[in-house]
């Protein structure tokens, strides 16, 4: 009796697959390129565009540059090897520290620092003469 059921159940089984194994494999196969294409689109490229854009602001770095750590310090370049970045901390200048290269988190050049100044003055220059010129009524 159990052996007939077993015989039963198994033509069921394959007449079944027979009948929709065509489509599910179709089915199967978009599925899991459509799902590959979402990981692709979700973690592979904004991680490969992150990546070029660290190796930009790596090739960029100067001595001079005010830089963030991943650990949140806050230092000036000092000195640059190929992998090796010497970070000076704080007004004492006593305190230069070899970092990785990989440690950097944000980088402002030393030449920008100096532009914003410089139009923060300008800002300032035309507000100022532009409330002096107005009269009140």
């Amino acid at each position: 009796m159990i052996a007939n059921l077993m015989v039963l159940a198994a033509a069921a089984g394959t007449d079944g697959a027979q009948g929709a194994g065509g489509m599910g494999i179709g089915f199967t196969i978009a599925y899991i390129v459509i799902f590959a294409g979402l990981v692709y689109l979700l973690f592979v490229r904004p991680s490969k565009k992150q990546n070029q854009q660290q190796d930009e602001m790596m090739k960029s770095l100067k001595p001079g540059d005010s830089i963030m750590t991943t650990s949140g310090f806050y230092g000036t370049v000092i000195g640059i090897d190929e992998d090796t970045v010497i970070v000076e901390f704080g007004n004492n200048k006593n305190c230069r520290i070899p970092m990785h290269k990989k440690a950097i988190a944000e980088v402002e050049s030393a030449d920008a620092a100096e532009e914003e100044a410089e139009e923060a003055e300008e800002t300032e220059k035309t507000e100022s003469s532009s409330k002096l010129g107005k009269k009140k009524k």
